[in-house]
């Protein structure tokens, strides 16, 4: 029987769910958040396509390897937090291939993950006009079929065969000379073009290329700003974006085993927390999962200089590496993007009124419900409601349904004109305290 927690109330196993809270249950009428992208070089699985990796999922045929295996570390730290990833394959690489007699067997994708795969061919025990083809990774048998000859094999998940006339016995055929290649810019742009389509909340670049970062803030200003899809893309000591859908990662962190993450590396973490997070919750001061330590250390003042130039990072607290502010490179305020915009808390619960007002009126409301006033107040009790859930998580405080929606007809016959004022909360980050002794 299925268990666990629920945010929404959707899902889909049969089970019993349960939440120990004193705040109120999160509504049905907010989005859930937790999906996270990123864009890797790996050593197996389809290139130039979004994959989609669940939390908890075994990847062992679609990546090649167990999720624990250091080749996938980043997929790893990616799906800490995480409830779903949107992988994509950077490179195409090179197919291991094998040969034996009149039989060829190449690896299904390309990459160094093929160069572990063995064929062996032997004589099957029960019908000496078989063989038994056994495809085999890392030793261990994953496929077998027995066959008359080579036009009887087929595919599996790891190799294509190919060729015709009679099997030759062999007691291990290894497939030989995959690799992983390269990849250029154009490879991240290409990305970019395929994930668009998709729906997630963050995306994670593990690159030190300054000329990809800006592609990738240009990226998150366009679909914040002219598409209305509220993202942030998380990148390595780029304070420069100074953009509230950018969030800078200054330090890396130390892992129990001794694996040091770069800041760049990082990200895949960053991004995934910051996904997974609610709009009521910050991740100032949260611990990073299986962290010991962080790299590089900062003194106090560069710390403080570090806050102040809108980076996020980490700091060592007690054998762990914990979040030291939760926030964005938005550091230029402005009358209409003040200083609480570069708290990623705050960004959270707007983004998701403007993603949640988005995909309810959509869902609901446009070509389906009368511009009159039935129509507008049936409207306006919709964002009433979805502002009292948000209220009712401490996501934003002090709403006023009299004074703080206002919802009336546009210029057009079709069109409607809504104002609504939003006041989130923060959490408390700073505690003054003054002992007076008597």
């Amino acid at each position: 029987m299925a268990a666990g927690t629920f945010t929404n109330q959707n899902k889909v196993r049969p089970g019993v769910y349960i939440n120990f809270k004193s705040e109120p249950q999160v509504g049905k009428t907010l989005g859930e958040r937790g999906i996270t992208s990123i864009p890797l070089i790996l050593s197996w699985g389809e290139p130039n396509k979004i994959i989609t990796i669940e939390a908890g999922e075994d990847v062992f045929t679609k990546l090649g390897y167990p999720i624990k295996d250091s080749k996938l570390l980043l997929i790893n730290e990616a799906l800490k937090r995480a409830r779903k990833l949107l992988l994509y394959r950077l490179n195409v690489g090179t197919k291991a291939t094998a040969t034996v007699g009149n039989l060829t067997v190449s690896a299904k994708w390309g990459g160094v993950r093929g160069n572990d795969i063995t064929i062996v061919i032997q004589e099957n025990i029960d019908d000496e006009t078989k063989f038994d083809v056994s495809t085999l990774v890392d030793g261990a048998e994953i496929d077998k079929q027995t066959v008359s000859d080579i036009d009887g094999l087929t595919a599996n998940d790891w190799v294509i065969f190919s060729g015709t006339g009679t099997l030759i016995e062999t007691a291990g055929a290894p497939l030989v000379n995959g690799s992983d290649g390269t990849v250029t810019n154009q490879a991240y742009v290409d990305y970019l073009a395929a994930v668009e389509i998709f729906d997630f909340n963050t995306i994670a670049l593990p690159s030190t290329d300054d000329t990809l970062k800006a592609t990738f803030t240009a990226f998150a200003k366009r679909l914040r700003d002219d598409e209305g899809k509220k993202i942030q893309v998380v990148l390595e000591n780029y304070p420069a974006a100074d953009y509230e859908g950018v969030i800078s990662v200054k330090n890396g962190v130390v892992l129990s085993n001794g694996t040091t993450l770069t800041a760049a590396q990082a990200t895949a973490w960053v991004a995934s927390a910051t996904a997974g997070a609610q709009v009521n919750e910050s991740l100032t001061y949260q611990a990073y999962e299986d962290a010991v330590d962080v790299a590089p250390r900062y003194t106090n003042a560069q710390i403080v200089a570090a806050l102040q130039a809108g980076e996020f990072l980490f700091t060592a607290n007690d054998n762990q590496a914990l979040v030291e502010q939760d926030i964005n490179t938005l550091t230029s305020f402005t009358v209409d993007k003040g200083k609480q915009l570069a708290k990623n808390r705050v960004i959270r619960v707007l983004d998701g009124i403007n993603n949640d007002f988005v995909r309810i009126f959509s869902k609901f409301y446009i070509g389906k419900v009368s511009n009159n006033a039935d129509g507008r107040n049936l409207l306006k009790s919709e964002c009433i409601n979805y502002m009292n859930t948000l209220q009712g998580i401490d996501a934003i405080q002090n709403f006023d349904a009299q004074s703080d929606i206002t919802v009336q007809a546009g210029n057009d016959v079709d069109a409607v004109y809504i104002e609504a004022y939003a006041w989130p909360v923060d959490s408390i980050e700073k505690i003054y305290v003054l002992v007076r002794i008597k």
